[in-house]
């Protein structure tokens, strides 16, 4: 049985190249696809020695479930880091580190959407638990464009124990709920800092909301009472961006 797996979309095949080269063993291209954003994917896979070949797109349509934009690679299996692997994270990591935990967030599309807002807001790492968590899959690496390459996912099997570890180490976490009285534009966010959004509709666990230091939430005035958490987590991961801004 074969250990690879296929993954898809210019942008997640051409992050991989550019990152983790040994990992893509195989790319096949729809015939006729040679239009100039494929370029680059072209002279890093000619660069790393990787075997292309042309395909009908009826049959790349076959293998995988998604938008592959005429491009599909079979790779190396994904890499989800353990826990023993933050304290590097956070030792490579310049200035006050960022984190961003996703507590129980299972729709791949929204982890695929965290990474990327992750990857542009410089956090170290993005930790979920083992159970009940969208992990790497095609999908995921095909909606973060590149950024499931770049920011480590960190898998943990006791969440509430993590952030405890964290705290000890001088992270603050801060958490949002809707019930928080602080909006998120008011708490500071310029040390260092572990964002916990929870799931849609449940929202953060009791016990994730027990060990975070703040609860935070974003002004709505509207109709709806919340946003899409991938949307929610690129607000507020920006918002420690702005705060941490150094003035010109």
């Amino acid at each position: 049985m074969s250990t690879l797996e296929k993954i898809y979309g210019v942008h997640a095949i051409e992050a991989l190249l550019r990152h983790h080269p040994k990992r893509v063993k195989h790319i096949w291209l729809s015939e006729g696809r040679s239009e100039p954003r494929l370029q680059a994917l072209l002279s890093l896979a000619a660069q790393h020695r990787v075997t292309l070949e042309h395909a009908d797109r009826k049959e790349l349509d076959g293998w995988v479930d998604g938008v592959h934009q005429g491009v599909v690679a079979d790779v190396s299996p994904s890499q989800v880091w353990g826990e023993a692997m933050l304290e590097e994270l956070l030792e490579r990591a310049e200035g006050a580190p960022l984190l961003l935990v996703l507590d129980g967030v299972t729709d791949p599309h929204n982890l695929g959407a965290c990474l990327r807002s992750a990857d542009a807001a410089g956090v170290a790492a993005v930790i979920v638990p083992k159970d009940k968590s969208a992990t790497l899959t095609p999908v995921v690496r095909k909606v973060a464009c590149g950024a499931a390459e770049v920011v480590p996912l960190v898998a943990v099997t006791n969440l509430a124990r993590t952030l405890e570890k964290l705290q000890q180490r001088g992270l603050w976490v801060v958490g949002t709920a809707g019930e928080a009285t602080t909006l998120i534009y008011d708490q500071d966010l310029k040390g260092p800092l572990v964002m916990v959004m929870g799931a849609e509709g449940k929202g953060m666990r009791r016990l994730t909301r027990e060990h975070c230091d703040y609860l935070v939430k974003l002004p709505m005035a509207g109709s709806v009472s919340s946003l899409n958490v991938s949307v929610a987590a690129g607000v507020c991961l920006f918002e420690a961006v702005r705060q941490r801004r150094v003035p010109a």
